[in-house]
């Protein structure tokens, strides 16, 4: 028999997954509903035949020599007529500048600049954005990266979706381009998890105070731009596109995300280091304002990814394999419900990556078996975001070093 102990502790461990199971059941049905819910960059027909406001295209770059030329190509290809594309070189080491330059020679609609020295304070893509914005002449701002391409119809329909809705500013989620196996693994499980603080589903309702860019594209209005204080109200922001949609949206503009991924396409993480360095990117600044929020995270993801995916369902098989079976139905049934509620926890997560992998990220399905070397690899870089914070140079990203004491530069 179970000593009174060994049950109150079981009794403990099941309150535990039975929270658990049901967050992945909150996290099933939220992807499923974000999926069908979340409207698609499209055409109004109603709007087909007014005349379209010039758009800025603002394009940072810095050591996008590998992607510097298929982003222009697209971008020179759209079918929308009123447009310029500033393009700007940030302080490259490689040959972006002299790519954008030869471009802007041939193609009178791409302005080249070369980004001035930074003022003190500003990090380099937001100081390169300001400098675009100062020698754009459009009514409507686009703002993209280097390493994103566009069909040819995305300005259309992004101004047109724009001004049916009447909206301030408008992101699209783009498919996200994935080449090494560690991103491919772990992109669904942070899309997944994004749900709770990030849904588009909640960026689009107006009463919460919910919102982001996707810094491969949004497009704003030259008034709402301007009224948020443009990249100088977030020129120290290393995640610079997430907290100038928050400021959009917490000012009460009226602020749209939309599944661009038949139009959009984007690299995020290039290899698995840019992959760490991408999660600290996002965790750190998180930890530095809000430390209790950043440590909750770090405890959730070990329940949700670490103790009830991995280390309970190795416990509990041990466990089972020292007992007869016969004996375990009879004298060991909490230890039964505790392994099916794991069981279920498990499906519930290898059915919600299946969903993101096949209609979010565009990936194998098997992938989604992956989770524990996923789940791994995302809790330990959340936790090494709270232990790093304070270091110097913790982050590489795009070429540069940061830490929160300061920003430095490898040139």
């Amino acid at each position: 028999m179970i000593d009174s102990t060994t049950t109150i502790l079981i009794t403990l461990f099941i309150i535990i997954q039975i929270t658990i199971f049901i967050s992945w059941i909150y996290f099933l049905i939220y992807t499923i509903k974000s999926l069908r819910e979340v409207p698609k960059l499209s055409i109004f027909t109603s709007y087909m035949n007014i005349v379209f406001p010039k758009v800025s295209i603002i394009l940072p770059a810095r050591n996008e020599e590998r992607y510097i030329e298929k982003c222009l190509t697209s971008l020179l290809k759209q079918d929308y007529s009123n447009y310029e594309i500033i393009a700007i070189n940030d302080s490259s080491s490689d040959r972006t500048g002299e790519i954008i330059q030869k471009y802007s020679i041939i193609h009178s609609q791409i302005i080249f600049i070369n980004a001035e020295s930074k003022p003190e304070g500003w990090t380099g893509k937001n100081w390169a954005c300001y400098q675009g914005y100062i020698k754009s002449s459009g009514q409507l701002f686009l703002f993209t990266d280097a390493d994103t391409t566009h069909s040819s119809s995305t300005i259309s329909l992004a101004v047109n979706h724009l001004l049916a809705k009447q909206l301030d500013a408008l992101t699209a989620i783009p498919k996200i381009l994935v080449n090494d196996f560690w991103t491919k693994i772990t992109l669904p499980i942070l899309w997944t998890l994004s749900v709770s603080r990030y849904s588009a589903l909640k960026a689009n309702d107006p009463k919460t105070n919910v919102g982001y860019f996707f810094g491969s594209f949004f497009i704003i209005t030259k008034k709402a731009y301007e009224a948020v204080g443009t990249h100088m109200a977030v020129k120290e922001e290393i995640v610079e596109d997430g907290a100038l949609g928050r400021k959009v949206k917490e000012q009460g503009f009226k602020l749209r995300v939309v599944h661009g991924e038949e139009h959009i396409h984007a690299v995020w993480a290039r290899n698995s280091s840019t992959l760490w360095y991408g999660l600290l990117r996002l965790m750190i600044p998180l930890y530095k304002k809000e430390k209790i929020k950043a440590f909750m995270m770090v405890i959730a993801t070990f329940f949700l990814l670490i103790y009830s995916l991995i280390v309970l369902p190795f416990l509990i098989t041990i466990a089972l394999d020292e007992k007869d079976v016969a004996v375990a139905i009879n004298d060991y049934s909490l230890d039964l419900v505790l392994l099916f509620l794991t069981v279920m926890s498990i499906l519930l997560l290898i059915i919600t990556s299946i969903l993101q992998l096949r209609y979010a990220v565009f990936h194998n399905s098997l992938y989604s078996l992956s989770f524990p070397l996923a789940g791994s690899f995302i809790f330990i870089a959340f936790l090494s975001s709270i232990i790093n914070a304070g270091k110097q140079d913790v982050i590489k990203w795009r070429g540069r070093r940061y830490s929160f004491c300061g920003i430095k530069y490898k040139q």
